[in-house]
């Protein structure tokens, strides 16, 4: 009598751990801009004239978009499949990045840092998924979730030290100027290294993902969005009716 042996799980090796460091480039800087200007905030009031309801929105509208999107760009990425939405979301994540750079006005800031946001959200679900195809052993599967995981927050601890790093010979402006080589790193490597993941077509749905953005819940968020930080930026904390 035969028994049929369990074909042996392929275990990852050196290519596909490469492929993890170029995928945690891209969820280092999404996890980095949430904290990035904290210590550009005076510079960026002198220069750009912010008042404290603006000074407000320019630090809070990245994480609240990035937030109110997620789920939506996720839903997105099974539909074009990963890599390839991780890859239109360097590019815009890039370009948008120099908008912010030069940013000429507050209210250019506060646009620039909404599309970031977006740009921001079609990474991150991206990354998570494409972990799938690059570990199907579930061991390590958990450890690079557990390092995915660490990065994510790790960036936010690391964006003040890195902004404060370039604040003392740069202007507010390289903060932003960070995210390009980076990027363009991932954009070289991304189509070589990186697994295409899983494609699913399915219908999109638009009602849920209106419901999931931020516009729907603006009144009842905006009052609790970055009182800390109006409160860094040298001015009253502003008014929840934004």
């Amino acid at each position: 009598m035969q028994t049929t042996l369990p074909a042996a799980t392929r275990q990852p090796g050196r290519k596909e751990w490469l492929a993890f460091a170029v995928l945690a480039l891209p969820l280092l800087l999404v996890s980095m801009d949430v904290s990035v200007l904290y210590f550009a905030a005076p510079g960026i009031s002198r220069d750009l004239h912010a008042s404290p309801t603006q000074q407000l929105w320019i630090f809070d509208i990245y994480g609240f978009v990035l937030a109110g999107v997620l789920i939506t760009m996720g839903a997105v990425a099974d539909r074009v499949g990963p890599r390839r939405l991780l890859l239109i979301g360097a590019v815009c994540f890039s370009a948008t990045s120099l908008l912010a750079a030069f940013a000429g006005s507050a209210n250019q800031l506060i646009a620039a840092r909404g599309i970031l946001g977006i740009a921001g959200a079609t990474l991150m679900p991206s990354t998570l998924s494409m972990l799938r195809s690059l570990f199907p052993d579930e061991r390590q599967r958990g450890q690079a979730i557990g390092a995915w995981t660490g990065i994510m927050t790790g960036g936010v601890g690391l964006g003040p030290v890195l902004s404060g790093l370039l604040l003392q010979h740069f202007w507010w402006g390289s903060v932003f100027l960070i995210n390009l080589p980076a990027m363009a790193l991932l954009l070289v490597l991304g189509p070589v290294l990186l697994p295409r993941g899983d494609q699913r077509p399915a219908k999109l749905d638009v009602p849920s993902a209106v419901l999931s953005s931020p516009v729907c819940c603006r009144r009842s968020s905006a009052s609790s969005c970055g009182q800390q930080t109006v409160s860094m930026c040298a001015g009253p904390p502003a008014s929840s009716s934004v």
